[in-house]
């Protein structure tokens, strides 16, 4: 069975990067390495592996790393950290246009 990964790195500068691999230990490694300069990770290594999810089926994987890529920084560490509660409370909308905004 073929297995796929999403990842949360913890870059040098102290921001993280997501992705999507079916080799976990090689894409650490081409992070660590700076194969491509173009790539967010190359001016901000070393980085450091905080968090990986395994999954049995490519679009369950690939689903879930758009849906984290465009969290927070701080909602990332939350889930790296297994800090559940606040995640949840950096979950809640905080806009005062929302509609559930009650101050």
């Amino acid at each position: 069975m073929k297995l796929y990964y999403v990842y949360i790195l913890l870059c040098s500068d102290g921001l993280t990067y997501t992705g999507f691999t079916n080799n976990i230990s090689r894409r650490l490694e081409e992070h660590q390495q700076g194969r491509s300069k173009s790539s967010f990770t190359y001016k901000r290594r070393p980085v450091e592996l905080i968090f990986c999810q395994e999954f049995n089926d490519a679009e369950q994987a690939i689903y879930f790393e758009k849906k984290i890529k465009k969290w927070s920084g701080k909602k990332k560490l939350a889930l790296a950290n297994e800090d559940f509660d606040l995640l949840q409370i950096l979950a809640e909308c905080r806009n005062s246009t929302h509609s559930d905004f009650k101050p």
